[in-house]
């Protein structure tokens, strides 16, 4: 990717008299410097990777999200106009196979899968807009037959990728690491590329991303690539990423499908 250099500042786009008056209450100058979120930062990118933006907020990880999406042609799914249909009408390909997608972004229950998206929580439409735009993703790749995904037959977009800003930010933590968990294995499965944003470092070990940036605020940034080579390994990653348990059976949890650990791995 080429160097990317976020700046913004706090000059209002358009003058008036209140802007006027916070500015002199605050005492912010006219000429104020403006705010660095990212000087000439290099990520190292790859087709297929789960790149993973986290920080507090007001540090800067939106922006940098959606900088990096516009080199990649990343695919937004908050972008994305939901149809007025019931969810297993909205995808392609034959049922089992629109099964299987809704299930993997954690909607299998019979009756939702009747609903409309306009019937659904906002944890459940977070979890469909994902759903739909993989399944967009994917026709969007089908209309082009020279671009699949390297290392797979899965067919996709030559760049892949999605982008979802605040990842699972309204799904209680249980119900989020689960999807997290699920993207991990989507991302690996599929070769299709992921750019998340988040505030919630407690899914860094599901989602298990190749790439993580961390922005800390006032222009820094550090950003580390996972070692491949302890892909495979029990030890930690070179970011601290556990590895998953292996699963050993399966529980219900508001329709997505968890993994449960052996008394042994747990101990």
């Amino acid at each position: 990717m080429e160097p990317l250099t976020i700046r913004y500042t706090f000059s209002p786009k358009k003058r008036s008299l209140a802007t006027g008056h916070v500015a002199d209450l605050f005492g912010l100058a006219a000429d104020e410097l403006p705010h660095t979120v990212a000087d000439g930062v290099v990520l190292d990118v790859r087709p297929g990777d789960l790149v993973l933006f986290t920080g507090p907020s007001g540090s800067g990880k939106s922006s940098f999200l959606r900088a990096a999406a516009r080199q990649l042609g990343a695919f937004d799914a908050g972008s994305l106009v939901l149809p007025d249909y019931p969810l297993v009408d909205c995808l392609a390909g034959p049922v089992e196979a629109r099964l299987e997608k809704l299930a993997a972004c954690g909607l299998s229950e019979a009756r939702l899968l009747l609903r409309t998206p306009d019937e659904l929580s906002d944890g459940q439409r977070y979890r469909f807009r994902l759903a739909f735009a993989l399944d967009r993703l994917a026709s969007r790749g089908r209309q082009s037959p020279e671009a699949t995904c390297p290392g797979t037959d899965v067919p996709g977009s030559p760049s892949g990728f999605l982008l979802a800003d605040e990842f699972a930010a309204n799904l209680d933590r249980t119900l989020a690491k689960v999807l997290a968990y699920n993207v991990r294995k989507l991302c690996s499965r599929t070769g299709t590329g992921f750019l998340l944003a988040t505030t919630h470092d407690d899914l860094l070990a599901d989602l298990n991303p190749d790439v993580w940036v961390r922005c800390l605020g006032d222009g820094a940034v550090e950003c580390a690539r996972r070692d491949v080579k302890k892909k495979t390994s029990a030890s930690p990653t070179s970011f601290g990423c556990r590895k998953a348990p292996a699963p050993t059976g399966r529980t219900s949890l508001g329709g997505i499908t968890a993994r449960t650990t052996s008394p042994s791995s747990a101990a």
